[in-house]
């Protein structure tokens, strides 16, 4: 895909500037700073001026069905997780739905905002943080690192933002799909999770074409989340 690219120097939410802005092209847009950048429900995004990749994107995918709107976080989180692996970080995985993952560390956070016309999807904006320079972080996140604490070097910032860009693409979406899988998180192994029923031990089966996450617990049942239904516990 080909976007229109907008530097700043600082917005309260780069999803919010996109939401805004007019026309209808495909645009992304990168802020050196956010005052209100968000993760996932009232979660916070930690970042230092000028130090990590905060944008968004705004793309327009002709076709894609309401009811397969996840297909948008498989390839926004595969072409996450491929250029971290292209910039040579160890163990990189995807934890359901969308998070990035270094080890048992989380380096990249995507939050997505799609507006619906009738059953399609008419527009999508793609939120992501990405921890690159970082090497101090004071929030109550349990579990943040960077690229630079990783690597022990810097990162340019410009040439990693385009190499995400190349690698972002709606083409494919069976091999993007596949590709989610293979990069899941805890993809083999039990290991503990809690619902509204409370903590229990599983190994993961998979994720459905809806986004739906599929465990095998240790009585041999089927268990079937949407987000925010189940949580990764670490043990």
């Amino acid at each position: 895909m080909m976007f229109r690219t907008i530097h700043i120097t600082e917005t309260d939410s780069t999803n919010r500037y996109l939401r805004e802005l007019g026309g209808d092209d495909d645009v992304c847009v990168y802020a050196d700073f956010q005052t209100a950048g968000r993760g996932c429900g009232t979660n916070r995004w930690e970042s230092e001026r000028g130090q990590n990749l905060l944008f968004s994107l705004r793309l327009h995918p002709v076709g894609v069905k309401a009811s397969e709107q996840y297909i948008i976080s498989v390839a926004a989180s595969v072409a996450l997780a491929r250029a971290l692996i292209n910039y040579g970080i160890k163990e990189v995985s995807i934890k359901w739905p969308n998070d990035i993952y270094a080890g048992d560390r989380k380096i990249c956070g995507i939050l997505i905002e799609n507006r619906l016309s009738g059953n399609t999807i008419s527009e999508s904006i793609v939120g992501v943080g990405l921890n690159v320079n970082q090497t101090h972080f004071v929030s109550d996140a349990p579990n943040p690192v960077s690229m630079r604490q990783l690597t022990g070097q810097e990162t340019a910032l410009e040439s990693l933002l385009g190499e995400i860009l190349t690698l972002f693409t709606l083409d494919q979406p069976d091999e993007l799909r596949q590709t989610y899988r293979q990069l899941l998180y805890r993809r083999t192994g039990l290991y503990p999770y809690s619902d509204a029923g409370g903590r229990f031990e599983a190994e993961l089966a998979g994720v459905e074409d809806d986004g739906h996450l599929v465990l095998h617990d240790t009585a041999g049942r089927e268990r079937r989340y949407a987000f925010k239904e189940v949580s990764f516990l670490n043990e």
